[in-house]
């Protein structure tokens, strides 16, 4: 696929050998606004690393259907609210980073 069609080539995108994105490595990109409810359908997605950007708003309960997450990377944005529960689900969670937001 040429580079500008293959969302694997994208900056910040990981994907593991048939395509599927695995990775999201956008750390201080001044990303803003909210993290998608379609995060959810990224089923294979194993790191979520949107820390230090100005993301608001709530996490998305969605989150908890990515069984394969290992690392959860959301420090130093704006979410508000509680982490959503559905994060006790992540058998595989291994780091989590909720620090320097307004998260109860």
């Amino acid at each position: 696929l040429d580079e500008y069609k293959s969302h694997c080539k994208w900056l910040g995108v990981s994907c593991d050998t048939s395509g599927h994105v695995i990775g999201l490595n956008l750390m201080n990109n001044a990303l803003s606004g909210k993290l998608s409810e379609s995060i959810g359908k990224l089923a294979f997605l194993e790191v979520l690393d949107v820390r230090d950007n100005n993301l608001k708003g709530y996490i998305p309960s969605q989150i908890g259907s990515l069984s394969n997450l290992r690392d959860l990377l959301l420090s130093y944005n704006g979410f508000i609210g509680e982490a959503p529960g559905e994060l006790g689900e992540l058998q595989n969670l291994e780091r989590v980073h909720l620090h320097s937001n307004r998260i109860v």
